[in-house]
């Protein structure tokens, strides 16, 4: 029986779409392991942050301090940039790791942004680009370093120069509010 259950796991586990995000990406364990994402999970990963990142910056514009309208202006017009470039160096069988929306964890931050009242804006939107941008250069820098398409490899080397700049804009912003 457990021989059984085994099996079957393992054939599940096999007969995953192989655009599948990988459990080490999902889980943050590459990230902490600094090992490189495949090339799909990059290009899911990069995606998604860029969507996320301009649906936050419509929230801000918004519901921000100038401070933040400023800072979500600069994420508008940077990551509507580099979404542009993503898509069109993705082709064939990696065109389909792109994600045609957001997935339920970007969702939710979100509606925490939309929920929030415009006294309680800051603290959620703050170090919410704090954790993203950081997560983001990790994500880059990993790829750049060690993963497996040259020509996204270039462009995550060449991009990671903005989003370390982004990084530490929204750490400012962060500071400043408190």
């Amino acid at each position: 029986m457990k021989r059984t259950i085994l099996a079957i796991a393992l054939g599940c586990a096999l007969a995953s779409p192989a655009l599948a995000q990988s459990v080490g990406e999902k889980s943050g364990v590459n990230s902490v392991l600094g090992v490189a994402p495949k090339t799909e999970d990059f290009i899911k990963e990069a995606a998604t942050s860029d969507m996320l990142e301009i649906e936050a910056a419509k929230i801000a514009q918004q519901k921000g301090n100038a401070a933040e309208k400023k800072f979500a202006d600069q994420m508008m017009t940077d990551h509507t940039k580099t979404s542009t470039e993503l898509k069109a160096m993705v082709s064939g069988e990696m065109a389909s790791a792109l994600p045609t929306g957001l997935d339920d964890s970007s969702q939710k931050k979100l509606g925490r942004l939309r929920d929030a009242k415009a006294d309680d804006f800051a603290s959620e939107y703050d170090p919410m680009q704090v954790s993203a941008h950081k997560d983001a250069v990790s994500l880059f820098e990993r790829y750049a370093k060690g993963g497996d398409d040259p020509k996204l490899k270039d462009w995550a080397d060449k991009t990671l120069l903005a989003l370390k700049h982004h990084l530490a804009m929204a750490q400012d912003l962060d500071k400043n509010r408190k």
